[in-house]
């Protein structure tokens, strides 16, 4: 996409609906303002017009990704809804390289951001619980779940890189080498099954989800729940609690 022609002598006309197509296209993983600017045929100074710089550009791009996060929210507990919640935000985040990194530096961001964690929130305060655990349990789960999605992406990236790189497959296989040949780690690996990245998030998510509604059921004010979490809240500026 190229911007629209302007008069003779003069750059091509954009508008904010361009840079975010072509920053879409680009996608958030390799996004930057030079790259943007290029397929627009213009100077990266004229971006900054309508965006503040890289986070601007990063922010028009990442909300209008979010946009289209869909969250189902059918008739189950909260323990079915947040496991619902943290896969599909996972399959987002993974289908989306670049994303884990966004949502980590600052979520919410802007109103996409926004009206996802608004949604869940309401999710639950539908389901009995009061507004400020709901924030908590929902942030905690939506956190988790980016984290492992990261995670992730960082790992299949370094496999990916490592594919006719010799000292990053010396590197793979001294850690196999590791693993079967270490008294301790051979006898704890020897009988693991071997599920998928997809099975294994739901395992660690499920007990971590199970905790928290432990803690919290519906109804149980805040502090109650962090008194079973064993947290104390953190003094105010006058020392009060």
């Amino acid at each position: 996409m190229v911007g629209r022609k302007g008069d003779e002598g003069r750059p091509p006309r954009i508008s904010l609906a361009d840079i975010e197509a072509v920053g879409r296209e680009i996608g958030l993983a390799d996004l930057t303002l030079q790259k943007v600017a290029s397929r627009l045929g213009v100077a990266s100074a004229a971006l900054y017009r309508y965006v503040d710089g890289k986070a601007g550009l990063d922010r028009l791009v990442g909300e209008s990704m979010l946009t289209e996060l869909r969250i189902p929210n059918p008739l189950e507990d909260t323990g079915a809804h947040l496991l619902r919640f943290a896969i599909t935000l996972r399959e987002f985040v993974l289908d989306r390289p670049g994303m884990a990194r966004y949502l980590q530096e600052l979520f919410p961001r802007g109103a996409a951001g926004a009206a996802v964690l608004a949604g869940e929130i309401t999710a639950l305060v539908e389901r009995g619980h009061t507004e400020d655990v709901a924030v908590v349990v929902c942030s905690s789960v939506a956190g988790f779940a980016i984290a492992q999605a990261a995670a992730q992406e960082r790992q299949t990236a370094y496999l990916a890189g490592g594919h006719g790189d010799r000292r990053m497959e010396r590197q793979l296989a001294d850690s196999r080498v590791l693993l079967a040949s270490d008294g301790v780690l051979a006898k704890a690996h020897e009988n693991l099954p071997d599920v998928s990245l997809a099975d294994y998030f739901r395992l660690v998510v499920t007990a971590f989800i199970r905790g928290l509604t432990d803690a919290a059921p519906p109804g149980r004010p805040l502090r109650e729940v962090m008194a079973a979490l064993d947290v104390r809240p953190s003094p105010s500026p006058d020392g009060s609690i």
